[in-house]
């Protein structure tokens, strides 16, 4: 159930899965991939697809001086931030807002469990703050 998971973008399994990968790429190819999985997601958007791609939102705001909350589950990905001083594009900053929209939107899978569970209004609270650390 979410409530076994916390609210923020590191706080799962497939997150941190996706996380270890980022480790083996030196662009954003990876945070690009996620991006065309919602995009080509079609009407319904499957959990674990979110997932990846709340990850790579929370990877670009990171990248792009946002900030965020740093603990063990987001180790790897501050690492890999700091080794690598890429900037995001204004394009792939849209796209991470497009996706964000898609994931607590209509016909989400993620949004939907998040909302059946008492913890709805942290995760709410945690996508929309990553939403502002994306910047304009």
């Amino acid at each position: 159930s979410m409530g076994a998971w916390g609210a923020l973008a590191f706080d799962n399994d497939d997150a941190c899965d996706w996380a270890f990968e980022l480790e083996l790429v030196d662009d954003f190819s990876l945070i690009e991939a996620a991006f065309d999985s919602v995009e080509s997601s079609g009407d319904y958007l499957e959990a674990p697809a979110a997932c990846i791609a709340l990850a790579a939102c929370e990877v670009l705001a990171r990248a792009s001086g946002g900030g965020g909350v740093r603990n063990s589950s987001t180790e790897d990905v501050d690492n890999w931030v700091d080794q690598h001083t890429l900037k995001p594009s204004k394009a792939l900053l849209d796209r991470a807002r497009h996706a964000l929209t898609r994931v607590a939107g209509e016909n989400s899978e993620l949004r939907e469990l998040w909302d059946e569970s008492e913890n709805a209004k942290a995760w709410h609270a945690a996508v929309e703050d990553l939403r502002a650390r994306l910047g304009q």
